[in-house]
């Protein structure tokens, strides 16, 4: 891995290139141990250098966003994990195109002030554009499936291709990325105009009702079970009396018993333990199988 490190900082001197990272500086559940190498990039050229280099080794590649709806283990994760910062953006009129990189409150901070309607769910979504795309992020009614018009993607063989709307298969938190190695670079998204006044309004709606609703005090990877065939799991998880249940500084949230929140110094083995905890639970008094919406990596 000294190899590999020196080489990255050779072929890409302006990067930020880290040995041994710990992983809880980079996501939004403060857990995780550390990442052989971490870098983070700023265009296609970066990518596709890390991405050759790795390939040229035979080493594992990871790659994340914001570092929301992850939970990585306390034993790191082994090979580069990359950091996708592409964070261009350009309007023209109702359209946007936007890097993968881009954090969701941002874009939707600017499509408010263009005066353009269709992001007012995405703006307290923690994540970023190309993890909200690869998992049909949605809330209050809103989805991307519904302004994705394009998105362009790297493939494993370093090839640039387009998808159109349909041909993601968006489906719920779901879409045709989920379980390949295709990389989000960038996409197309299409909204209307709007009254700024209306816009601003159903944000900061929509903001109260996620302080009001969820443990945003406190670290945490958001939803950790997906709905499911009409069960929405935080009320059974409530009804089995789970609230507040902790195994270590893992606890399920007495807010919203669909989160689980680091109140201290959980590690990732307390939130697997929780999670199977709960699963068994629910599964032992409503005979339902919980199916895992946050990434487990490492």
């Amino acid at each position: 891995m000294e190899e590999i490190y020196n080489n990255l900082k050779k072929n890409i001197p302006n990067a930020c290139i880290l040995k041994n990272e710990p992983m809880y500086k980079h996501t939004s559940f403060k857990i995780g141990g550390p990442a052989d190498i971490y870098v983070e990039v700023k265009n296609i050229e970066e990518l596709k250098t890390v991405l050759s280099i790795a390939r040229e080794k035979n080493i594992l590649i990871t790659c994340i966003g914001n570092g929301t709806n992850l939970l990585v283990k306390d034993t790191g994760i082994r090979g580069i994990v990359v950091k996708l910062d592409f964070c261009e953006i350009h309007i023209e009129e109702e359209k946007i195109k936007v890097g993968a990189g881009v954090k969701l409150p941002v874009l939707a901070q600017l499509a408010y002030k263009n005066g353009l309607s269709g992001l007012e769910f995405a703006s307290g979504i923690p994540g970023t554009v190309g993890g909200a795309i690869k998992m049909n992020a949605g809330a209050y009614g809103g989805e991307f499936k519904d302004i994705i018009v394009m998105t362009t993607y790297l493939d494993e063989e370093l090839n640039l291709h387009t998808i159109s709307n349909k041909e993601h298969e968006f489906g719920y938190r779901h879409s045709i990325f989920e379980g390949t190695n295709d990389i989000i670079i960038n996409a197309d998204i299409k909204l209307k105009k709007g009254k700024k006044e209306i816009i601003k309004s159903k944000m900061e709606e929509n903001s109260l009702k996620r302080k009001q609703k969820q443990p945003i005090n406190f670290p945490n990877a958001g939803s950790i079970f997906k709905r499911k065939n009409g069960y929405i799991p935080a009320e059974i998880i409530d009804k089995c009396g789970l609230k507040g249940y902790n195994i270590g500084d893992a606890y399920v949230s007495d807010i919203h018993a669909g989160f689980i929140v680091n109140k201290g110094k959980a590690t990732s083995e307390d939130v697997l333990k929780l999670i199977d905890h709960i699963r068994s639970t629910v599964k032992k008094q409503y005979g339902v199988d919980l199916e895992l919406e946050i990434k487990i990596l490492g």
